[in-house]
């Protein structure tokens, strides 16, 4: 069956064949933002730790979500049937409940967790997405290209981290402020975090890295020198699931012990 055919069987289906993009300028407009320049970071594999210990007031991680969603053009919608969200936050129950125990710290029990999509080494939403629209790129980024989405939501029902939001409703008429240096997302396609490769082909480090002001820390993983390496041989981390195999590529640090846990 070729795309042709298969976006014809899709549709009689009803199940999103009309979320595909259309227009040629909005495409173009994308390609030219996500275009490298010479100062691009590069890496062999990108990976992300985060620091809980230093998220000590309750709204520091909603402030850090809050410069991810108005830097990517993320609706504000507060219906939790048709909500968009790339980066939020979590108890330890729900972050880590493979970890919950009945001896666990209270300390631990009443920390709020950032999550976000984990980039995995073996993601299992793109082996299900039939289009290719979602896909991992060289450097272990998840990455999607929204105009070959056609709102099937494999790769949701794939994700073991909940990390994907489908787009049920127009979302550009919930966008309280655009970001013109991006495109927004349409009706029919799901979106989720991309660790901003597009900052990332400017040579800028990922939004939340800056807002979180040293509680996130990015780098790469491959290279034995970086802050991230140099970070997780000076603690004991954890990461989401890890009996699936997915191999996340976020690291949660907590700083003065885990016990518990």
């Amino acid at each position: 069956m070729n795309r042709r055919d298969f976006l014809k069987a899709i549709a009689a289906l009803g199940v999103g064949g009309a979320a595909v993009y259309k227009g040629s300028n909005h495409l173009k407009a994308q390609a030219a933002v996500m275009k490298k320049s010479s100062e691009a970071k590069l890496a062999g594999h990108w990976a992300m730790v985060i620091d809980v210990s230093r998220f000590q007031k309750p709204d520091d991680i909603k402030q850090v979500a809050a410069a991810c969603h108005r830097f990517h053009n993320v609706p504000k919608i507060d219906d939790p049937d048709h909500e968009i969200k790339w980066i939020w936050q979590e108890d330890f129950e729900h972050t880590f409940a493979e970890l919950e125990s009945q001896y666990l710290s209270e300390k631990i029990k009443k920390m709020d967790f950032p999550v976000l999509c984990n980039h995995c080494e073996n993601p299992p939403c793109v082996r299900v997405c039939p289009t290719k629209a979602t896909f991992k790129r060289a450097d272990g980024i998840v990455a999607m290209d929204y105009h070959r989405c056609i709102g099937c939501r494999f790769c949701m029902a794939a994700c073991p981290f909940g990390a994907r939001s489908f787009n049920f409703i127009d979302p550009r008429l919930f966008i309280e402020e655009v970001n013109p240096e991006l495109a927004s997302r349409t009706i029919g396609v799901v979106e989720k975090c991309n660790f901003c490769v597009e900052r990332l082909a400017k040579g800028q480090e990922p939004v939340c890295v800056k807002a979180a002001k040293g509680a996130i820390i990015f780098g790469d993983l491959d290279d034995p020198d970086s802050t991230v390496r140099k970070v997780l041989n000076e603690n004991f981390f954890i990461r989401r699931k890890v009996e699936l195999g997915t191999g996340p590529s976020i690291y949660y640090v907590i700083r003065g012990g885990v016990a518990g846990a």
